[in-house]
């Protein structure tokens, strides 16, 4: 079948040629479509059931997402004139950031006392009050006494200082209103400093966290796919020894990348910290369809065959193992639709469909483009790396029953270590340490506090349920058991405010920080706070419009998923003893995070399964043996035990881009798998015994598999160098399995079928 339809495609190269560029031409046009979305958003599902916790809470009280300003001035303590100055100076400015609906700081603190009958409200340094040493000192007092303020507005020991902006974005794409917050304010930073010298400034966040997001993927966009097409270049060139050979593999690369990504376009993709990455990942597996079809060209030429036939005869011989490895690459990929994290589906979509694009233009592209171009084996050196691939053949076959116990002693001890991964996402050190963002978030969790929240939101589901006594100390008992709780750096919750009006509405006197004890005093109370406040500081951070909830905002410590999600439930449990008649929701973006890892993993390893099962169905019917079809599972079941194994040695912690690489490279490394089991097929049907037939799938594909092997794993690697962790894990750990896949394939493969196929010559002979 396929040596008909390459001789006829051999004598229409122009046209086949004309034709593909046509449709290159017309699916890359779609890339005009393409956008960055760089906002958390992009990680979660809109049905996703902690995000739309976190959504109905923004909705019922204000929003929560912010950008921090720490000062840290040069003298240690943030209460002196200048600093202070520069606070307020922060302060006023940041009700000028786009979408900006409050602004706190320690000089806007809105401080509360009694003067003789009168309750007073204002801020904790007014603008009429100038700045003696005896003011600085009454503000330092205040400060340091007041819960709201401590470890939130200021550390504990007065080093550090935070202005928070809080700003309302839309519920979509969050992207020009996030890009415009962020120029807004590293603008506003920079004005700064050049008026305050002597002061440093960090930005934290979830805007922030946000923008870092988007500057990962901008950074990967313009460095790791430019470096990946040079190091193709430079690899083929020398591993091929044929710059024309790497032209040619240039070509189908390219054309893969401008359709696949120009599909993604018209289609609606957009480009995220995940997607980004697809050319990298298309461009590194279409080299291996390449490099298999012009090694087994060059291979037929040396036999002493003309060009074209030599050509046709390495197309007919590869076409089937090329279309099988590629449907199985995309098996692999496109099982990262069990993710619950959406980019990462949009990984493997667009991935999936570049692997076949590959696949197409690999032989029919490629041909066409290979009639054409002066292309021609090395003169010289394939006899020493074919002496080298012989040998390693010959050691193989002489020293099997010794290679098999070695490497299941060697798979026994990966196993172990690879049991020693632990799931642990912390979304902080997703960036890399030189990062504005993460130097400033681990200066925030060394002198502040962490950068991990959680919003506990109390239902009354009634009107002014929150005023009354019960529930009142029911917030209470809930926020001391909070503030005792290791972890916590600090607690926002409406009960600290109840307390100090009580107080100040009894002249002051600390006999009364307690909770009024009546409902309809607490709700006078409040309401004269509320009719005292100014504007964009009202208590709609803490309690809704119609007093039936209040919110409590939590603080943490930078901990991990686990950590997280068993605070989240200690937390609640707490709460259901003490008030079983009240409702008790929790929500934040680090609890979104904490809680998609634990559940990706267990969708992917769904997906595995899946894809384990498809896949070996598909070998045993391509290779037309169950036989050989269930000797394939286990090479390629190996290397993700060892590469996780590997990985347990050196890291330990597996976050969530991890959790997909076992699906993703299940696909990739049955190429090796298939293409040296159906050499060895071949020389059986052609009468040789098992060891012949293991020199001749040395021979034939050896070097192939070394060459494809180690583009892919350079690729990876290319990858790893991402300042993106969710990336670079993934990259390095993919690498260490495509590597593990190899020398399986040369050493224990060939190990395995020797001692399984013990008859000397095959059916056929």
């Amino acid at each position: 079948m396929f040596k008909s339809f390459y001789q006829r495609l051999m004598n229409h190269p122009l046209l086949i040629i004309v034709l593909a560029s046509v449709f290159i031409i017309a699916m890359s046009i779609g890339g005009k479509n393409l956008y960055f979305r760089g906002d958390y958003k992009t990680f979660f599902r809109e049905d996703n059931p902690h995000r739309v916790a976190f959504e109905d809470m923004q909705d019922h009280f204000n929003k929560a997402e912010t950008v921090n300003f720490l000062v840290v001035p040069q003298s240690g303590n943030v209460f002196n004139e200048k600093t202070l100055d520069l606070i307020k100076a922060i302060t006023e400015e940041g009700w000028q950031t786009p979408y900006s609906i409050r602004v706190n700081s320690v000089t806007n603190f809105q401080h509360t006392y009694a003067q003789q009958d009168d309750l007073i409200v204002d801020k904790l340094y007014p603008d009429w009050q100038s700045l003696t040493p005896e003011v600085i000192e009454n503000i330092e007092k205040i400060a340091l006494s007041e819960p709201d303020v401590v470890n939130r507005l200021v550390s504990r020991d007065a080093q550090v200082a935070v202005v928070s902006i809080t700003v309302r974005l839309n519920d979509g794409d969050q992207t020009l209103e996030l890009a415009e917050v962020a120029a807004f304010v590293k603008d506003l930073k920079a004005s700064i400093l050049t008026d305050y010298p002597d002061h440093e400034i960090y930005l934290t966040g979830v805007v922030m966290l946000n923008d870092a997001f988007l500057l990962a993927a901008n950074e990967d966009a313009s460095t790791l796919v430019p470096a990946m097409f040079a190091a193709i270049i430079i690899m083929i060139g020398i591993l091929m020894r044929s710059i024309y050979a790497a032209l040619a593999t240039l070509i189908i690369v390219a054309s893969t990348i401008a359709a696949t990504m120009g599909f993604a376009g018209w289609a609606g993709f957009f480009l995220s910290v995940s997607t980004v990455n697809v050319p990298t990942m298309v461009m590194t597996l279409a080299v291996a369809d390449c490099v298999h079809i012009i090694a087994s060209w060059f291979q037929h030429i040396k036999e002493g065959y003309e060009r074209k036939e030599a050509l046709q005869k390495a197309l007919s011989l590869n076409a089937m193992p090329v279309i099988i490895t590629s449907v199985t690459t995309s098996i692999g990929f496109l099982t990262l639709n069990f993710s619950d994290v959406p980019i990462l589906a949009d990984l493997g979509n667009l991935t999936a469909l570049g692997v076949m694009l590959a696949c197409v233009f690999a032989l029919t592209l490629l041909p066409s483009v290979l009639v054409y171009l002066p292309v021609k084996p090395a003169p010289s050196g394939e006899t020493k790396k074919t002496t080298w691939l012989t040998g390693m053949g010959e050691w193989v076959i002489a020293n099997h029953r010794r290679v098999l116990p070695y490497s299941l002693v060697v798979f026994i001890g990966a196993i172990a270590f690879a049991s020693q991964n632990q799931l642990n996402d912390v979304a902080i050190k997703y960036f890399h340490k030189d990062s504005a963002f993460r130097q400033a978030a681990d200066y925030q969790t060394e002198h502040l506090s962490g950068l991990a929240t959680i919003d506990f939101a109390i239902y009354t589901h009634e009107i002014s349920g929150v005023n009354k006594p019960e529930v009142l100390n029911a917030i209470l008992d809930f926020t001391n058991w909070l503030r005792k709780q290791p972890q916590v750096d600090h607690v926002s919750s409406i009960s600290d405010t109840y307390k100090k009006l009580n107080m100040n509405m009894n002249y002051d006197d600390d006999a009364y920080y307690a909770l009024p004890q009546d409902a309809e005093l607490a709700a006078q109370y409040l309401l004269l706070l509320e009719m005292s406040l100014p504007y964009g500081l009202d208590l709609n951070n803490q309690v809704d419009v119609d007093k039936s909830a209040s919110r409590i905002s939590v603080t943490l410590d930078n901990l991990g998923s686990k950590e997280l999600t068993e605070f989240e439930l200690a937390a609640k449990a707490y709460f259901n003893s003490i008030a079983p008649d009240l409702t008790l929701t929790a929500a934040s973006p680090a609890l979104m995070f904490a809680h998609i890892g634990e559940a990706n993993m267990t969708s992917m390893l769904k997906g595995s399964l899946t894809a384990l099962v498809i896949i070996s169905v598909l070998l045993i019917f391509a290779l037309k043996s169950l036989k050989l079809g269930c000797i394939s599972l286990v090479p390629n079941l190996l290397p993700a035990g060892l590469g996780f194994g590997i990985w347990g040695i050196i890291s330990g912690e597996i976050n969530m881009a991890l959790s997909v690489v076992l699906s993703m490279t299940l696909g990739i490394i049955v190429d090796d798998t298939v293409h040296f089991l159906a050499k060895y097929k071949k020389a059986r049907e052609l009468g040789k015994t098992s060891e012949e037939a293991v020199r001749y799938a040395f021979a034939t594909i050896g070097q192939a598999l070394i060459v494809t092997t180690s583009v892919l794993t350079v690729g990876f690697i290319i990858l790893s160098m991402s300042s993106f962790a969710l990336n670079s894990d993934m990259g390095l750990l993919t690498a260490i399995i495509l590597v593990s896949a190899l020398v399986i394939d040369l050493l224990f493969l060939p190990a395995f079928l020797l001692w399984l196929d013990t008859e000397k010559k095959s059916a056929h002979s």
